[in-house]
């Protein structure tokens, strides 16, 4: 980069030119060169893959696929939790082409008849049962038909561009089909076809929607193409300087782009082994994976990474091969992320930050960048990604001023899935796509998000930024986790709140926290209203929904402490 920057626009530093190729061509090149490697660990179902293995088992997915008459373009659904079935189904459709539709393993009836038919889902493949989650009930409850029908061909009401459910697991269910008698149906011809694919798909064509959270209504189809989210997948194994020797655990949910691109696939870009610990996150099995697989590379969001640290027996287990990973999903605490380095050996764990909408991340921090930079930015932008950082009417502010952060290259969604006045509210005219966060460009293009646009507090005319409050209520030793947002207030307009979370076994009230924060931050910035909690509303992928917090309507405000009862 040429000097100091004083616009707050930057496109990511490269060297050589970004990977154009198809996901299932690139997979298959890392299988020949890593044959014997160790792919893919799947410790809750025994299983361990070598490339080798790995390439032979997408294959023959692939071919059954092929040979139930999926084309390329057409949407296949996946609903579960991560499992090896959820692994080989990521790529599999890759090589054929055919449009992986990741569905969210908590979805309940309702929100899964309006996924499956705002894409147009063909197949569905599904997990059976998981704890209260019952896939194949909910999918008998929306289409009673379905145990008349045709495996092969079924016509429901409901459901109406479903015409075949693959469902995982052993047992057999009338109108479904078997993944283990899918991957056993191909022969020589869908062979061939997975050949002649291989020089018919293009690096361009769209191979994933993945649905937003859909805080602000009903979920959109960010819809990624295979020569974006291969790159990103490059660029962060890259960061992490991943190589065929490493072994990340992945406790994030594959579903979201977390877990798939930034994970999965990074190991894939690599030649590294995806360790799965568990179908959904659970600490101790985690602990336990890193332990037992060696791993040098851990991935979460802030919320497990402190799970992990107050597990009560952490220091039993030997995490000293740990290197690295990635801490995302949420605003990382920089207490936190110290904890983290000094504790759990990951001197070199990354932040980083993105969007769906962007194939998972457009900035991230580097093992050389100052820890100061570490703890405090997201990085900078990655390679050939555009950025800049505008105010209201669409200018690109001076650097150090805060402003929206929008993305522009080969990271961005091709739109909203059958939604173009969606997309084009998202992406602009000029191909820029609008984030919704604010944040702030130093001089050597370092950006620090300081909250969502939304989420920022107008008290009485002053401008308030949650993230800064709450980095600041980390610092306090009986303080676990903190959440601050604005609340309606009939005179200054918002006022400031924070539900506040204690570590085990300590105690505090609402005059210690208002203590602790006289003197050290401006006065308009001290929360008003405190309430201590247990727990946070989030999303399955551990984000926390501040739009719930605000919109709990039991608060019951007591004047002398201003404590928030719910």
């Amino acid at each position: 980069m040429m000097g100091k920057l004083t616009k707050s626009y930057i496109c990511g530093d490269a060297d050589g030119q970004l990977i154009y190729s198809t996901i299932g061509n690139y997979f298959d090149d890392i299988a020949e060169k890593y044959p014997d490697n160790d792919a893919l660990v799947v410790c809750h179902q025994d299983i361990r893959w070598s490339y080798r293995e790995y390439k032979e088992k997408v294959d023959k997915l692939a071919s059954g696929l092929l040979k139930l008459g999926v084309e390329p373009g057409d949407r296949v659904g996946i609903w579960g939790t991560n499992s090896a079935e959820w692994s080989l189904t990521q790529y599999a459709t890759a090589k054929i082409g055919a449009i992986m539709v990741c569905i969210n393993p908590a979805y309940r009836t309702y929100e899964l008849e309006y996924v499956l038919n705002k894409v147009g889902c063909r197949v569905i493949i599904t997990d059976e049962v998981f704890k209260d989650s019952e896939y194949l009930t909910m999918l008998q409850t929306l289409a009673p038909e379905l145990s008349h029908g045709d495996p092969y061909q079924q016509q429901l009401e409901a459901l109406p561009q479903l015409e075949m459910i693959i469902r995982m697991g052993e047992e057999k269910t009338a109108g479904m089909l078997n993944f283990a008698e899918v991957c056993e149906m191909g022969g020589a011809q869908e062979e061939e076809r997975l050949l002649a694919l291989k020089e018919e798909l293009s690096p361009d064509d769209a191979i994933n929607i993945q649905f937003t959270s859909g805080t602000t209504g009903r979920p959109k189809g960010a819809t990624l193409t295979h020569g974006g989210i291969l790159n990103i997948a490059f660029y962060i194994a890259e960061a992490m300087r991943f190589t065929d020797q490493d072994r990340l655990c992945i406790p994030v949910p594959l579903y979201h782009s977390f877990g798939m691109v930034m994970a999965s696939l990074a190991c894939v870009a690599s030649g590294a082994t995806a360790v799965l610990p568990s179908a959904i996150f659970d600490t101790q099995l985690t602990l336990e994976a890193v332990e037992a697989e060696k791993c040098t590379g851990l991935h979460g969001v802030p919320t497990m990474f402190i799970s992990e640290l107050d597990h009560p027996d952490f220091s039993t287990f030997d995490l000293s091969h740990l290197r690295t990973g990635i801490m995302a999903g949420s605003p990382c605490p920089e207490e936190v992320m110290r904890r983290v380095m000094r504790d759990m050996h990951m001197e070199h764990i990354l932040i980083g930050y993105g969007q769906t909408e962007v194939s998972s991340l457009n900035h991230i921090t580097r093992p050389d960048d100052l820890v100061e930079r570490r703890l405090e930015t997201v990085g900078r932008a990655f390679p050939r990604v555009e950025i800049k950082i505008i105010d209201e009417e669409g200018r690109v502010v001076a650097v150090g001023d805060k402003g929206e952060v929008c993305t522009r290259g080969y990271s961005v969604m091709q739109g909203y899935w059958g939604d173009k006045e969606k997309t084009q509210e998202t992406i602009d005219a000029g191909g820029w796509l609008h984030s919704g966060d604010l944040g702030e460009m130093d001089s050597d293009g370092y950006v620090r998000i300081v909250g969502r646009i939304k989420d920022m507090i107008i008290r009485g005319g002053e401008n308030i930024f949650p993230r800064e409050i709450e980095e600041f209520l980390y610092t306090h030793p009986k303080i676990q986790e903190v959440q601050v947002f604005g609340v309606p207030d009939h005179k200054m307009g918002e006022e400031v709140c924070a539900w506040i979370k204690l570590l085990q076994g300590e105690d505090m009230d609402v005059e210690g926290v208002k203590g602790f924060c006289k003197g050290q931050i401006t006065h308009f910035k001290i929360p008003r209203y405190i309430d201590f909690v247990e727990d946070y509303p989030m999303t399955v992928t551990g984000k926390i929904q501040k739009f719930k917090m605000r919109s709990e309507e039991r608060f019951s405000r007591n004047a002398e402490t201003d404590i928030v009862c719910r």
